[in-house]
């Protein structure tokens, strides 16, 4: 790290400077950036205690149930004296339990029973329903990329001055109809929030996090280059402040080898053969499932910032990443095979915001004939790559260097659109030339 460099300074200067635009400013709308692991969630929460404490009550809109009942948790945490609102839907399992143990939670599918709250807390879409009350003074709207900008044009009467934080490297909003139409227009429903809120208001005062909490110094670099160009940041921890090792030593296998070399550098890339396969291609699917078991078998312990002794992986500390919903229940059918319990297995969508210290990733092009613009999202490979704190072992077949040079982006360029940068190509492509110095060949 640059001499001279202090993370905790930096991250509080920067948030300083957002809750003073927050709640002294003048401006509708403040945005912040926020890369992964950078403590968005904390701001959320820090933002909403002070504007309760001066007198501003507020609404804050998530975009998920799960999101909603952590940040009210959180909330609670932090100031238990806090009236808080979670309003809910009105299906027959609505909130998370453990709100029931909240005494300063107020739960209600209507809003008009939260009325005069500190906070009242929601998801988008429910808040989109809420009708014929005063507007709040304040919003925080939290993973504001991941909101579409009909949603937020479906609550924008709700409130006068908004906060907006979110990761503007995570997944474009999900919409199940092609938005083709509206492609270069400013009302886009397709696009975010963030983007649709600035083509409007480029005045808006803008911040962003420098500092990511969660990514150690091996991973931050690779990150920040190749999904945020323009918002670069740091990791909060030296390289030597963290290390992984393991009890067992290594049976010479690839999954063994691969694993030393992760423990060793942060990341690690368990090449197979080149082959065009299924989606579901068995053979790395299985060799996923392997690098798990030897992980947790080999009796891997962390050591971080955190804990002054070290602390053992366990499965809950583990995940896989894949791109698609079946390879994740392969791997998961894998795992089961080979008796491992407990590890999070998903897409990149729903691993999303989430944080483990050891993460094995299947590669989203591994064995595939071309490049889909699917497969090609930045997105997805940067939340597969930015979920962990100690390493990333990519589970890959050869020939993907090959395959990106064979499927150049062919994408239209639309009138109007502002171009995403960095382009898939380009991050997959830097990515895998980082993942090749760390590269073990296996052929099982």
């Amino acid at each position: 790290m640059t001499t001279g460099f202090d993370p905790g300074a930096e991250a509080a200067r920067a948030t300083g400077a957002i809750l003073d635009d927050t709640l002294r400013g003048s401006a509708r709308g403040v945005v912040v950036d926020s890369p992964p692991g950078a403590g968005k969630s904390t701001l959320v929460v820090r933002a909403a205690l002070e504007l309760a404490a001066a007198g501003h009550p507020l609404m804050v809109i998530a975009q998920t149930n799960a999101q909603v009942d952590d940040l009210v948790v959180r909330l609670a945490e932090k100031d238990p004296e806090l009236p808080v609102g979670r309003l809910h839907s009105s299906d027959s399992d609505p909130y998370d339990k453990v709100l029931d143990g909240l005494a300063n939670v107020t739960k209600s599918a209507k809003a008009a029973d939260l009325a005069g709250l500190d906070v009242v807390i929601s998801t988008a879409a429910k808040w989109a329903h809420v009708k014929n009350v005063e507007p709040w003074g304040h919003a925080i709207v939290d993973e504001a990329y991941q909101m579409r900008s009909d949603a937020l044009l479906a609550v924008a009467g709700l409130f006068e001055r908004a906060l907006f934080v979110g990761d503007p490297g995570q997944l474009d909003p999900f919409s199940i109809v092609g938005a083709d139409q509206w492609a270069g227009l400013s009302y886009d429903p397709s696009a975010s929030a963030v983007s649709t809120l600035l083509a409007h208001n480029p005045e808006l005062p803008q911040h962003r996090l420098p500092v990511s909490w969660r990514l150690p110094a091996s991973a931050a670099p690779l990150v920040s280059d190749a999904f945020y160009p323009y918002t670069p940041f740091r990791s909060g921890t030296d390289h030597g402040d963290r290390k992984l090792s393991f009890g067992v030593a290594s049976d010479g296998s690839g999954p063994d080898r691969v694993l030393d070399e992760a423990a060793e550098s942060g990341w690690g890339l368990l090449e197979l053969p080149a082959r065009h396969t299924p989606r579901t291609d068995p053979e790395a699917v299985r060799a996923v499932a392997l690098v798990v078991r030897r992980l947790l078998d080999r009796g891997g312990v962390a050591t971080s910032e955190r804990a002054e002794e070290p602390v053992p992986v366990t499965a809950d500390r583990v995940a896989v990443g894949t791109a698609h919903r079946d390879q994740a229940a392969a791997v998961r059918a894998a795992l089961t095979e080979l008796g491992v319990t407990g590890v999070a297995v998903d897409t990149a969508n729903r691993l999303q915001g989430r944080e483990f210290d050891v993460t094995v990733v299947l590669h989203p092009l591994s064995g595939r004939p071309d490049a889909t613009a699917f497969h090609l999202e930045t997105g997805r490979l940067c939340v597969l790559a930015s979920r962990h704190r100690h390493a990333c072992v990519v589970v890959c077949r050869e020939g993907v260097a090959e395959l990106l040079d064979e499927h150049p982006s062919t994408e239209p360029v639309q009138l109007g659109v502002t171009v995403k940068f960095p382009d898939g190509w380009e991050a997959n492509h830097t990515v895998l030339a980082h993942l090749s110095e760390h590269r073990v060949r296996w052929r099982p």
